[in-house]
């Protein structure tokens, strides 16, 4: 899909970024800068697969949001070891883990 304005899409200039940082920024400085740039390369990363993300988030019980499981979670409305909860919450953290860190879902 190429989104509402076509190419280049908001993956594609993310992208785009994350390698100019990664490639020409970081080829020609050191120190903090270099540090820098590394570290926004990352964060960009992580948003470029949070936009080609097209299984979207697991199932959350039913909830709006992974604050209000959290929430009922921690009242009580519901046991997070339950046989409904567990497969959901471990989903929720994997999913999270490819997004963030690719490889780590499957260590």
């Amino acid at each position: 899909m190429t989104g509402l304005h076509n190419r280049p899409t908001a993956a594609e200039l993310v992208a785009a970024v994350a390698d100019f940082l990664d490639g020409e920024v970081r080829d020609n400085t050191s120190g903090a800068v270099n540090f820098h740039a590394r570290v926004a390369a990352n964060a960009l990363r992580i948003v470029e697969r949070e936009l080609l993300d097209e299984g979207g988030a697991p199932d959350l019980l039913g909830f709006p949001d992974e604050a209000t499981l959290a929430a009922a979670i921690r009242r009580g409305d519901l046991d997070e070891r339950s046989a409904e909860a567990l497969p959901a919450l471990r989903a929720l953290v994997l999913h999270r883990l490819a997004v963030a860190h690719p490889g780590y879902e499957r260590e």
